[in-house]
């Protein structure tokens, strides 16, 4: 890893979207976190800042990806459809500066510990990082043999994720084992003051939400406590998580899976928004995540596995900008959606999330065309004139 950073930083002149409209105005960062937000900055000439002009650009939070297999994911074509472990480049030209790190399909040849690990390497390589206990399968791997315990004690652990539902990779586990699970989830958040969430996939089966509102009908673990993800996969999973975030819960669509990425029955994600706040559901209520480093399996109609790819992160960086230009959706609402939602949802609001007075100085800078030009992740320049200046151990510079 190699940096480029003074303790003060200074942004002069941006269009703030904190995430609401703040005008022009300048940044000043001190170590990790904002200092200061308002007019006509300055420091005296003794101290040693980096000064950068944003006239004419945006300049908004650091991405929270909250769907991210850190370590790789995968394996359903075999031992060699294994995908690689994500790099700090990878991430930081995405635009994201916080990671929610999990396993999927594989929690045998993937580990819970290995994928903390690879979270700590992240932070120590300057963007932060928090994982979710557990795999696709009920009982679910952990590291002190329970998904409570893991986020009690556990730093890194905010909830436990990805739970596979209705997809024929699941454990294919009764109602009461998710809802148990669930609690779990619940009772070491509120022990630990985590968010203690589930990640729940959502698979093809014709099931959909059914079990998510059985689980959660009595009232006793509410709608909030589950973030439903991939439910842009389908134009019927997809009309049902939209009744369901009108209902209160989260709606979580993934920026890599579209039509053009060879899920031919999705919905690509930025239309999606659009069309679930056309459908009345409160911009507050929807996240986009990645699933970047995911593997892509393409099923036949019987179920085997005929093709793989590899989930791109870069794709919520697309899909933010297709949200305005394509849709018309104002940059207060979009840059909600990958920022402060998903960050009151985790609990890491208002440290993360939004631009404000000692939040964590994650910033971007974006040209008026949206196009990534600087990123600040806790305070240290990632990326300067939209290339990689900081390099995750392994890179090649």
């Amino acid at each position: 890893m190699n940096t480029k950073k003074t303790f003060f930083t200074l942004l002069k002149n941006a269009h703030v979207i904190a995430p609401e409209d703040l005008g022009v105005k300048d940044i000043l960062v001190a170590g990790e976190k904002i200092a200061m937000i308002g007019e006509g900055l300055s420091l005296p000439a003794v101290y040693d800042c980096e000064v950068v002009d944003c006239e004419g650009n945006y300049v908004v939070p650091g991405f929270i990806d909250s769907h991210v297999h850190l370590i790789g994911g995968g394996g359903e074509g075999g031992y060699a459809t294994r995908t690689p472990e994500i790099q700090l480049t990878d991430i930081t030209t995405s635009g994201v500066t916080t990671v929610l790190g999990l396993l999927g399909t594989d929690g045998v040849t993937r580990h819970v510990a290995s994928l903390l690990a690879k979270a700590r390497g992240l932070e120590d390589e300057g963007i932060t990082a928090y994982i979710y206990s557990g795999s696709y399968e009920i009982p679910t791997p952990t590291i002190t043999g329970s998904v409570r315990n893991d986020i009690i004690l556990i730093d890194k652990v905010i909830g436990t994720g990805e739970i596979a539902m209705c997809d024929h990779r699941s454990s294919q586990s009764p109602k009461e084992a998710y809802q148990q699970i669930t609690a779990e989830a619940r009772v070491g958040g509120m022990l630990s003051g985590k968010a203690g969430v589930v990640n729940m996939h959502l698979g093809d089966g014709e099931d959909g939400l059914k079990m998510l509102y059985e689980i959660t009908k009595n009232g006793e673990i509410p709608k909030t406590q589950i973030i439903p993800t991939h439910v842009n996969r389908n134009k019927r999973l997809f009309k049902e998580a939209i009744e369901w975030a009108k209902q209160g819960g989260i709606m979580d669509v993934t920026s890599s899976v579209s039509p053009e990425s060879g899920s031919s029955h999705s919905v690509k994600s930025s239309e999606a928004v659009k069309q679930a706040l056309e459908a009345g559901v409160n911009i507050e209520n929807i996240t986009m995540s990645s699933d970047g480093n995911g593997s892509m399996p393409i099923f036949d109609e019987a179920g085997n596995n005929i093709g793989v790819g590899v989930a791109s992160q870069i794709s919520i960086l697309n899909e933010f900008r297709d949200m305005m230009q394509k849709e018309n959706i104002a940059i207060t609402d979009a840059i909600k959606i990958i920022t402060s939602n998903i960050a009151k949802f985790t609990k890491l609001y208002p440290r993360k999330g939004c631009l404000a007075n000692n939040s964590d100085a994650d910033i971007l800078v974006l040209d008026k065309d949206l196009q990534l030009q600087h990123v600040w992740a806790r305070g240290t320049h990632m990326v300067e004139n939209g290339k990689p200046i900081v390099f995750g151990t392994f890179e090649k510079r």
